[in-house]
């Protein structure tokens, strides 16, 4: 996928709004900053009470409880804009589809929120943080076709760089991440491939072994680059079973994907992006026709 400028418009800031508004989403406050976007699961206070629900749509409280926080951000490649103007937050525990044509900037807004890119202008926040402070925390999986597959390392040498950001330059793996990549491995069900060069794995395969690998990482925040396209069904229906439960455990999962159908079957929430977002909100936003004519 090209994260060049999309040649659809995205509108004008009163369309972009009222298109958000129709769909019962709500857009940037007067002052730019994100509103949250609830998840239905109540936030929890240090007395493990929940907050009160008229705290769900205050900025302020949406900023402090986010796992991901964006605030204007535009950014690009060269002089090609690929997002602009791009205010969302993300919640603890979400299982959110990012969805647009090719070239809205969704493997852009992936790389934003992973550090690896640097918005022009806005801020991000990601885990408490600015993008990138807290990498280790993070587990980002890019496209297939990104990855060289002749590359001469095995499947669980791959599953076991996950584990590298907990290891630091000098300590080597030890006993608890040899078991961490055993049991990543079991959940994809690949442990029988661990010793299978790369590049000699299907394709279902191998995104069976990068789920894997950011499994192993055992991150809080999973960011996931078209993790199920162009895959046998069984793998969509088991990676989409992980995910679901990464995200049941308060993990955050953001996944871009094509799909709207499986994202309608599969994800809580949706965010519709066009070079800025169109909708944000629960997942069967993507059968909206408004929604689809903007995105």
């Amino acid at each position: 996928m090209n994260d060049t400028q999309s040649q659809v418009d995205p509108g004008s800031g009163a369309e972009r709004t009222a298109t958000i508004a129709s769909a019962g989403i709500q857009a940037p406050d007067s002052n730019g900053q994100p509103q949250l976007q609830p998840s239905g699961r109540p936030h929890v206070q240090p007395d493990g009470q929940p907050h009160p629900a008229d705290h769900v749509n205050d900025p302020a409280h949406a900023h402090a409880h986010a796992d991901v926080w964006l605030s204007d951000v535009s950014a690009g490649y060269g002089d090609r804009t690929a997002l602009e103007h791009v205010s969302a937050v993300v919640e603890p525990g979400s299982l959110l589809a990012v969805v647009g044509p090719n070239g809205a900037g969704k493997s852009t807004l992936l790389k934003l929120m992973a550090g690896l890119l640097e918005p022009w202008t806005g801020r991000i926040e990601v885990l408490g943080a600015p993008a990138g402070r807290e990498a280790r925390r993070v587990a980002y999986v890019p496209q297939a076709e990104l990855v060289d597959w002749a590359f001469p390392v095995t499947v669980e040498d791959v599953v076991t760089m996950g584990r590298f950001p907990r290891l630091g330059p000098v300590r080597r793996p030890g006993r608890s991440d040899r078991r961490a990549v055993s049991d990543a491995l079991g959940q994809v069900g690949m442990s029988h491939h661990r010793g299978t060069q790369i590049g000699q794995l299907s394709g279902g395969q191998r995104r069976r072994v990068f789920l894997a690998r950011a499994l192993a990482a055992e991150p809080d925040l999973f960011l996931l680059d078209e993790p199920v396209t162009g895959i046998d069904t069984t793998t969509q229906e088991l990676l989409m079973d992980l995910l679901e439960q990464q995200a049941s455990r308060g993990k955050t999962v953001v996944a871009t994907t094509h799909d709207l159908a499986f994202v309608a079957q599969r994800f809580q929430q949706v965010m519709a992006i066009n070079r800025t977002v169109v909708a944000y909100g629960a997942s069967n936003l993507v059968l909206d026709a408004g929604v689809l004519a903007r995105a």
